[in-house]
């Protein structure tokens, strides 16, 4: 087996159809399941280098030597890793992101992504895309879909014999599409995605509504998918993403991700579509609004955005690839 350092790198990704809300926390299995486009911007790089000598792991984040909570998820990660490897070596991990971290940016889908591509080299785990998205997912949910490309659905496992091993992602056929991304707060968020989503599915008496329209949702995604019909596709990620949050909402005590400038942001796409042009919002767990339109409609949509929110940071988006390796490094 493999105990060389490895480089991977890994990018975020939306969702077009949210995943919010466990059934089990352990094995970090949905509720339903999710379906995103995987971007060309904000990559994660991460080495992974297995060292006998050391008597714990060490992670650092763009420079910064890590502990408390972010450091102890990695560890968690790594003992997952070696258990199935059959290893008791620590390892030194060096990330850097480009996201920003804890703003609703998908931060955790890439690092756990270029964590989980890195880790399963270094340590001599099957390399197969659908064996490190599982493994992936047990980072971080979302994560599970950055280790493809593109367009890519991630399976609930509902209804399996082994859950665990029938959830994973996979890439999905259809149209080319991109997206402008208005950066409204860089900070990091006052309650994480993890708590909120517990308490959604604790008490928000709008999440079994949410399982159950979501997993409607999904199917009607992937028939627009395959049928190319890009304003259908437009449609179902606006509801998709506003009936999550309405759900987030009702929790008890209640979480508002979006800021008074996001909502601006989904009602000014809503006058871009009166005037003709393709667009529609989304918003992941934070106040960052992304918008979804045809690929070759970017750079309009970028300048008609612009106009109106002049003061906004907006990044231009295409679709990008999955997490893949840069290095394997020398023993």
């Amino acid at each position: 087996m493999s105990r060389q350092p490895a480089t991977a790198v890994a990018h975020p990704n939306l969702a077009l159809i949210k995943y919010w809300g466990k059934r089990d926390e352990q094995l970090v299995l949905p509720h339903t399941g999710s379906l995103s486009l995987t971007l060309d911007v904000f990559p994660t790089t991460t080495t992974v280098t297995p060292d006998p000598e050391l008597s714990a792991d060490a992670f650092t984040l763009n420079g910064v030597e890590q502990t408390g909570t972010s450091a102890a998820r990695v560890t968690a990660f790594l003992d997952l890793v070696r258990r199935l490897a059959g290893s008791t070596a620590h390892a030194r991990v060096v990330s850097e992101n480009s996201v920003p971290t804890g703003a609703g940016l998908a931060s955790s889908a890439s690092g756990f992504a270029a964590l989980a591509r890195a880790a399963a080299a270094a340590y001599g785990l099957p390399e197969d895309a659908r064996t490190v998205s599982r493994l992936a997912r047990r980072g971080s949910g979302s994560a599970a879909r950055s280790v493809l490309g593109n367009l890519v659905i991630w399976h609930d496992g509902k209804g399996a014999e082994d859950p665990d091993a029938a959830s994973f992602a996979e890439q999905v056929p259809g149209p080319r599409l991109g997206m402008v991304i208005a950066v409204v707060s860089a900070r990091t968020k006052a309650v994480s995605s993890r708590t909120a989503m517990r308490e959604t599915v604790a008490t928000s008496p709008y999440f079994p509504g949410w399982v159950e329209s979501t997993a409607q949702d999904l199917r009607d995604m992937r028939a627009a998918l395959a049928a190319g019909d890009v304003e259908a596709v437009g449609e179902l990620t606006e509801s998709s993403a506003l009936r999550m949050h309405a759900a987030i909402m009702g929790n008890r005590p209640p979480v508002r991700y979006l800021a008074p400038t996001s909502v601006a942001l989904f009602d000014a796409v809503a006058a871009l579509r009166a005037e003709g042009l393709g667009a529609w919002a989304t918003a992941d767990a934070g106040p960052n609004v992304a918008v979804l339109t045809r690929a070759e409609d970017v750079p309009t949509l970028r300048d008609r955005l612009a106009e109106r929110f002049p003061d906004l940071r907006l990044i231009s988006a295409q679709a990008g690839p999955g997490a893949h390796l840069l290095d394997r490094g020398r023993a």
